[in-house]
């Protein structure tokens, strides 16, 4: 079970660089059924070396136990390859484990449509936090920093400060690369924004959520207070309502409501019938193309 003081070690540990340890235990897929008759082991070698990239390297200065690692899962889709270039997608997942429970809550779930690199058989994977050196590795460092905080600020208000900070210094250094996915102008899909809704004051409603959400409802329903618990995540819901009433397109709603949907229908096919109300109704608003998914929450039971 993860520590719920987080991010106390993260200052403390911040002081002591010889007690930390790697954060992250990503599984890594590298999938080329796309192109079938190349070099596969091209493609296993991709796939170890994003895995030591993500798993063995130090990104924090906090102390991890292994089993205390943070679990996810990385899937590299690969549709194209012209000698050393190589194109897809990029899936990430990543889950966070509930107090006292057996439970791991998903706190992201998205697609990188603009996976474009360029990888030899065996090639080191440098990486320089204050300068561009590959879109492969800044691609792995913002998805790690990114990761790291999400999941800091599921543990305190504002707790992946730090952590998004650092994303936005590989943004910030990738705005020299000649591949898609890190400007502004580029799309309104891609990093540079779904870093801003953790960076822009505007949508800091975003992060109460997410830490309220997380620490004080769903980690208080696994400690038994159930009614407690998911009443604070109905509340926190209002939170992520304000800013789509006032940035309906905001990209990271977009990426929330895929990430938490099965989750909240799960959550509110119990509890009480007004209660059940208020969150469909947030929930639909948030998400209009499922309202019918949530509408069919109104229609079951009630179950205490």
């Amino acid at each position: 079970m993860k520590r719920i003081i987080l991010p106390i070690l993260f200052v403390i540990c911040f002081m002591a660089q010889n007690l930390c340890a790697q954060e992250f235990n990503f599984t890594v897929t590298v999938n080329s059924k796309q192109v079938a008759g190349t070099d596969q082991r091209l493609y296993e070698s991709l796939q170890e070396a994003v895995t030591n990239f993500m798993n063995n390297r130090t990104w924090t200065n906090i102390r991890f136990e292994e089993q205390e690692r943070i679990e996810g899962t990385i899937v590299i889709v690969v549709t194209s390859r012209e000698g050393n270039s190589i194109s897809g997608e990029l899936n990430i997942g990543l889950r966070r484990p509930v107090y006292k429970s057996n439970y791991n809550t998903p706190i992201l779930n998205y697609v990188d449509n603009d996976f474009i690199i360029t990888y030899m058989e065996s090639q080191p994977l440098d990486f320089n936090e204050n300068s561009f050196t590959s879109n492969l590795t800044s691609i792995l460092a913002f998805y790690a920093y990114y990761s790291l905080g999400l999941y800091f600020d599921t543990f305190g208000l504002y707790g992946g400060d730090v952590m998004f900070k650092a994303a936005e210094q590989v943004v910030t250094a990738a705005q020299s690369a000649t591949e898609a996915g890190w400007k502004a102008f580029d799309s309104y899909r891609n990093r540079y924004w779904l870093l801003e809704s953790f960076t822009n004051t505007a949508y800091r409603p975003l992060r109460q959520y997410m830490y309220e959400y997380h620490r004080l409802g769903l980690d208080v329903m696994g400690n038994g207070k159930v009614d407690e618990g998911r009443a604070t995540m109905t509340k926190s819901l209002d939170y992520v309502k304000s800013v789509y009433t006032s940035k309906p397109n905001l990209y990271f709603i977009q990426i929330l409501n895929d990430t938490k949907r099965d989750e909240w229908k799960n959550v509110y096919s119990v509890g009480p019938q007004q209660e059940r109300t208020k969150a469909v109704n947030v929930l639909r608003e948030i998400d209009p193309s499922h309202s019918e998914e949530y509408e069919d929450l109104l229609n079951a039971k009630p179950k205490m």
